[in-house]
């Protein structure tokens, strides 16, 4: 199984720490850098091959990573000379992947089985397949319905729950075709394409632990978890 890591951004909301450090070598725990905990999990799911699309102080997640063969990998590197979006790095290396091959943010952690989701991708037939997750939003207002200058309805600080993207997909070589190279290209952009033509991607629904080291305040959340939380995230090390 071939997975690709998308870790060439700048990770600008994690500032200062980005400023010397890329943001999937940015510190969990004592001992451990996001990306070595990623890289341990895909091993421990199954993969055996990942590339790593670099740009933003990419010489050193290349320096810190090298082969792989620590972890039981083999690990290659694109990169980015200028920024192509979340799916468009892909674009550039169609012809060294298969057909089904996982990709994922460099900035995810999570006990989510990487493995599972290709599978099922693999198995499902679907252009893409996406991991979510459940999340409930908080307005902090109170939320006014109006109709013709008059107020029909109020909620006080309702709360909403949603289903958001993990970071974490399935995805087929044929699904990207249709895209042109060397052009920026979101995630965002796929899937409404998808949906244009009636394409609908699939929903891998997770409900373990997850979160979004990209955010300040789940990158201190997992600073402050992972010591509880070591176990269950690298499992056998």
């Amino acid at each position: 199984m071939h997975a690709v890591i998308l870790a060439g951004g700048k990770g600008v909301r994690l500032r200062p720490y980005t400023t010397a450090l890329p943001k999937p070598l940015v510190p969990i725990g004592d001992s451990h850098a996001i990306l070595e905990i990623v890289l341990r999990q895909l091993a421990g799911s199954g993969f055996r091959r990942c590339t790593i699309a670099i740009g933003h102080l990419g010489n050193i997640i290349r320096a810190y990573v090298g082969d792989g063969s620590q972890w039981g990998l083999e690990v290659d590197y694109v990169t980015e000379d200028s920024p192509l979006g979340t799916m468009g790095p892909l674009l550039t290396m169609l012809d060294q992947l298969p057909e089904h091959f996982l990709v994922m943010n460099g900035d995810v952690l999570t006990d989510l089985d990487f493995g599972a989701v290709l599978g099922q991708h693999r198995d499902s037939g679907a252009p893409l397949t996406i991991a979510t997750y459940a999340r409930t939003v908080s307005i902090d207002f109170g939320v006014l319905s109006t109709d013709d200058g008059r107020v029909v309805a109020f909620t006080e600080k309702p709360s909403m729950d949603y289903r958001v993207s993990m970071g974490v997909y399935g995805v087929s070589r044929s699904t990207l075709h249709r895209f042109t190279p060397g052009l920026p290209l979101g995630f965002d952009e796929v899937v409404l394409a998808l949906l244009a033509a009636g394409e609908q991607p699939r929903a891998f629904d997770f409900d373990g632990y997850w979160l979004d080291i990209g955010r300040p305040d789940d990158y201190d959340r997992a600073n402050a978890e992972f010591s509880s939380r070591r176990g269950l995230l690298l499992k056998g090390a």
